[in-house]
């Protein structure tokens, strides 16, 4: 099967419910850059055994560190962006049977059994008929998804396009401490009308969503081997000790054991 076959097969709601594929380093398909807009017919997992990924749709963006799995639903328009190239495995769902999986995009804590799964799914033919034993390998592996914990690193975008340069500006420059009113009046608009749309369109409060902001950005960091001073410094806390405080208080960890439990 040549390059171009496989990839029309990818994009095609028939033939077998799962396609994986498993990629190394020195592979084309996961080299750093960043894709042009785009969906595909078929649902994604994707996943890292180093560096990053983020992803961006419409209704918002997610980061992938290491050791966890993002979904894309079938259809969703996306753009992706790897920060350093690397291995790591993926997985291409028919809408039929993506039934039951996550509605909307989302990132997993991945597993050892998923990983298993996934290499063995790899190693099948290209042939569009399955036979019982790898219908049954995946069903465990759609399940593992189904069941598997969500985890915190997804930022809301808000919709207003007011806001959304305030939005754009704040993940471009995540060290700017300016306050709501210095934002609003950069941006022409009132403080009241920057506070209700923030809390309105994206679940959170402009502080709360900074916040989120901020830890986007020193995951992406954090996890191409940055250390953690660094982090703090280029994020704009006052001292290393405020921004380890703000990662536990949002994944219950420091920023060195949340690597390491993931590895």
């Amino acid at each position: 099967m040549t390059p171009d076959d496989y990839f029309r097969r990818l994009e095609r709601a028939d033939g077998p419910a799962l396609i994986a594929f498993v990629v190394n380093k020195q592979d084309d398909a996961m080299s750093a850059g960043e894709s042009e807009w785009h969906r595909h017919v078929r649902g994604q997992f994707f996943y890292l055994e180093k560096g990053l990924i983020s992803v961006r749709t419409h209704d918002g963006a997610w980061t992938l560190p290491p050791h966890r799995v993002g979904w894309l639903p079938p259809g969703v328009m996306h753009t992706v962006r790897i920060a350093e190239a690397s291995s790591g495995w993926g997985v291409y769902v028919s809408p039929h049977a993506a039934n039951g999986l996550p509605e909307d995009t989302c990132i997993l804590n991945a597993n050892d059994l998923m990983r298993a799964l996934v290499h063995r799914a790899s190693s099948w033919s290209a042939e569009d008929e399955l036979t019982a034993e790898q219908e049954r390998v995946i069903a465990v592996l759609m399940d593992e998804m189904r069941h598997a914990p969500h985890e915190p690193l997804h930022l809301n975008m808000p919709n207003d396009r007011r806001l959304q340069r305030i939005a754009h500006a704040v993940l471009e420059h995540p060290d700017d401490v300016r306050s709501l009113e210095a934002w609003a009046d950069w941006a022409g608009v009132s403080p009241r009308t920057v506070s209700r749309l923030f809390r309105a369109q994206t679940g959170s409060s402009f502080t709360q969503w900074r916040q989120q902001a901020r830890l986007t950005r020193a995951l992406e960091r954090l996890a191409l081997g940055e250390a953690v001073a660094t982090v703090a410094d280029a994020l704009g806390y006052a001292s290393v000790s405020a921004f380890v405080a703000m990662f536990r208080r949002s994944f219950g960890v420091s920023p060195g054991r949340y690597f390491a439990e993931r590895a």
